[in-house]
């Protein structure tokens, strides 16, 4: 089985879930994508002083087109 749906339907053991938690393990892999990309816009933030990454650098495209997503979903209310 899949330790996450393991978790999540709370039948992993507490031992498991210590010894998991203590290398690190990821729990939500969506969740920790959506943070890492958080700190990467406070990072361009930081160093641009604005927010508005453009999709066509090259450098930051991944990063451009996940602020663009982030922008559809509030208009979707879908944040």
């Amino acid at each position: 089985h899949n330790q996450r749906q393991l978790y999540k339907r709370n039948t992993l053991s507490s031992n498991h879930i210590q010894q998991l938690n203590s290398i690190g393990f990821i729990w939500d892999h969506l969740e920790h994508a959506w943070n890492e990309r958080f700190d990467q816009l406070c990072t361009f933030k930081a160093q641009h002083g604005h927010c508005n990454v453009s999709g066509k650098d090259e450098r930051n495209k991944p990063l451009g087109r996940w602020v663009n997503q982030q922008r559809v979903s509030y208009k979707k209310n879908a944040l």
